[in-house]
């Protein structure tokens, strides 16, 4: 099937319908729509874009002698240690490179709060949510052990061997 914004909300009303009364935070990629199929199920749940995708989508505007210097000052917008000074280095970083790259400042612009919500977190956990990239990694595992079969016999084949696949990758952490 393919992974839209109607896929996602079709997952999440079934999510609903079996007892999720509420979501507090989301971590999503940048999949168009998303955050507006995530609040029409739960307007509460925060929505923290993926900062790492955003640096991706941002890479493949700055020309290659650029990147590692833009990496460097682009660093200082996400590490920050507060949202207050996340702004003020991206306006320095705006500054320095917007005249240059100006596709990329109207990106994090628009999606800024969306990117910026791990600040309201305790530093321990912004490393947590600030990315999917722990979510996906336990999914390519969870692959690792169900790519080579071509079928299951049933539904309750294949969650058994998921099941046992997060054992694995629990044992590995």
């Amino acid at each position: 099937e393919s992974e839209g914004a109607d896929f996602w909300l079709g997952v999440l009303n079934d999510l609903r319908a079996r007892g999720v009364e509420d979501i507090l935070l989301m971590c999503v990629d940048g999949l168009k729509g998303f955050p507006e199929a995530i609040l029409q199920i739960y307007p509460k749940a925060e929505i923290q874009l993926c900062i790492i995708h955003q640096i991706r989508n941002t890479l493949k505007y700055v020309v290659s002698k650029d990147q590692k210097e833009f990496m460097q000052n682009l660093k200082e917008v996400y590490r920050a240690s507060s949202r207050g000074l996340a702004e003020q280095n991206l306006d320095k970083l705006e500054e320095k490179w917007g005249k240059k790259y100006p596709a990329v400042f109207k990106s994090w612009r628009n999606n800024w709060e969306l990117l910026a919500n791990y600040f309201k977190y305790p530093q321990e956990l912004r490393r947590l949510i600030y990315t999917t990239n722990l979510v996906e990694g336990v999914h390519r595992q969870i692959r690792r052990y169900t790519k080579n079969k071509g079928a299951f016999t049933s539904e309750n084949a294949l969650i058994k061997l998921v099941y046992c696949a997060c054992q694995r990758v629990m044992e590995k952490a």
